[in-house]
């Protein structure tokens, strides 16, 4: 019989063991992949479009809407000096009118999605600026504007259903409130675990809003998330790390790029802290033949420093910080890159566009920087 896939636990942020409320055979809508960022209305308010910006506002006139692409806001200081950007993409340009503050300037409304790399939410917590700067892809002017506006469009938003655990056994204090009949059933954290019940990894975190019976003295709980969801990538890794950490080399292999993706953070959390580096000069054998994406090269550069499911980075700033010292490798040490032909074709060698993956020449660049000696092989 299969062990429980999950364990229910007290979320108490400073606990340092975790208090078991339940064992859960499994677990319905749990996973979740982001969505997309939806289309939305805006308004660029105070306008005085430029280039192709103009060319779209002509089209709209003519034909009630037309496409304009990327847009950046440049984000200007009170000396016109830039300080940030915000990015709309996939813009359409719906309308115009004459501006009520100023008539020689337009209000020009757009629909598009934000870029998901935008560094804080706007227009709902605008930052203090004096206008923006408008501009294309390639940098090209497309003019200014005094502010940008959310225009609401009544639709409703998604609900996601709330996560099922099925087949609970409660024990301590959920049982407590479950023969009580109390109604606040508390704060809770889902953990999976692997078929020997160790903990692989907290799954989501949210509120128990509901029970019922299922037999046997088994209950089923309703939480509601208010942490994200796991990706539906994550029920793969997890199968992979079902029988423990994994101990035959390349196991991320077979997952797609989200999956990789997934795996850095399973492994992260499942790192070994406290364990003394090796000592510096050391030179690891990096396996290259699966290096066929970008987190490909963070997933081989963790089995490499600390053996099947090790960690050594997510990213280039988590490696920079991994370089710095307790995480398995002694700076400096030596590189030996296997099979470094795969990655140099899916890669690729030279940036492409904004906001893509590490290229193999960057990749090399970086640790010759960070004093790592590479030989490719």
């Amino acid at each position: 019989m299969r062990q429980p896939k999950y364990a229910l636990a007290a979320y108490d942020v400073e606990a340092e063991d975790d208090e078991i409320w339940a064992l859960c055979a499994d677990a319905e809508n749990l996973f979740g992949d982001p969505r997309p960022p939806a289309r939305a209305t805006y308004a660029l308010l105070g306008c005085a479009p430029e280039g192709e910006l103009n060319t779209a506002l002509a089209g709209a006139r003519a034909d009630g809407s037309a496409p304009l692409g990327f847009l950046a806001l440049q984000i200007l200081d009170k000396k016109g000096e830039r300080v940030d950007e915000w990015c709309l993409e996939d813009v359409r340009v719906l309308s115009d009118r004459p501006c009520a503050r100023d008539l020689s300037l337009l209000d020009i409304t757009i629909e598009a999605r934000q870029s998901p790399h935008n560094s804080f939410d706007y227009p709902q917590c605008p930052p203090l600026s004096p206008g923006y700067r408008l501009l294309g892809a390639e940098d090209e002017e497309r003019g200014s504007c005094r502010d940008l506006a959310y225009v609401e469009n009544g639709r409703p938003d998604l609900v996601e259903p709330s996560v099922r655990l099925l087949g609970c056994s409660p024990q301590g204090a959920l049982r407590t409130a479950l023969n009580a009949g109390e109604e606040d059933l508390g704060h809770a954290k889902l953990i999976r675990l692997d078929v020997s019940g160790r903990a692989i990894q907290c799954a989501v975190e949210g509120e128990l809003i509901a029970w019922i019976p299922s037999g046997r003295g088994l209950v089923d709980l309703t939480l509601e998330p208010w942490s994200e969801r796991p990706p539906n990538a994550a029920r793969e890794v997890w199968e992979l790390w079902d029988d423990g950490r994994p101990a035959r080399p390349n196991s991320w292999a077979r997952c797609g790029t989200e999956g990789r993706r997934y795996w850095l953070n399973t492994v992260r959390d499942n790192h070994v802290a406290h364990k003394p580096d090796a000592a510096p000069g050391c030179t690891y054998h990096l396996d290259g033949c699966h290096i066929t994406d970008e987190p490909g090269f963070f997933c081989a550069l963790g089995e490499a420093v600390n053996g099947p499911g090790g960690y050594f980075g997510w990213g280039l700033d988590a490696l920079a910080d991994c370089i710095c010292g307790g995480w398995g490798a002694g700076w400096p040490f030596n590189l030996v890159w296997h099979d470094a032909e795969v990655a140099r074709t899916c890669l690729g060698l030279t940036p492409r566009i904004d906001n893509r993956p590490w290229t193999f020449e960057e990749l090399l660049e970086f640790l010759a920087a960070k004093g790592i000696q590479v030989r490719l092989a």
